[in-house]
């Protein structure tokens, strides 16, 4: 099993214009047959994983055929959500079951939470150094 991967974070554009540094990792999603490269933003303060509106429908999903509706909080308290699982990877990481609320709200990142990103991965921040370091749960 590959070691740790270590990753810079990336800036990102706030709402006002202002670039600040964010800790962001690539990975494969897959749903069905289909699959796309995505960027998701770590997100510790996130109870849920948050998949985009058209993210979803990237990788062949149907809005009306997902039934368990998801609730919301924050700033996308207000915004629909259904539950979809699909599989993520990281790097050369064998695959997981990841469990998305997929939401109809407008621009909103990809967002990877405690349910179940951290659930699946350990990660270490590193913020002075701007970088942080990803593994498979129990990858020693």
């Amino acid at each position: 099993m590959p070691k740790n991967m270590r990753f810079p974070y990336v800036p990102m554009r706030n709402a006002r214009g202002e670039v600040a540094l964010r800790p962001q990792v690539p990975l494969t999603l897959t749903y069905q047959d289909k699959f796309i490269e995505v960027t998701g933003l770590l997100d510790t303060g996130a109870d849920v994983n948050v998949l985009p509106y058209q993210l979803g429908v990237a990788l062949g999903a149907v809005w009306s055929a997902q039934s368990t509706t998801v609730g919301l909080s924050g700033n996308l308290a207000n915004s629909e959500a259904r539950g979809i699982i699909v599989s993520g990877t990281v790097g050369q990481f064998a695959p997981v079951r990841l469990a998305f609320a997929w939401t109809r709200a407008e621009l909103v990142p990809l967002l990877l939470g405690q349910v179940n990103f951290f659930m699946e991965f350990d990660v270490c921040f590193y913020g002075s150094q701007g970088t942080f370091e990803l593994g498979p749960k129990g990858n020693q």
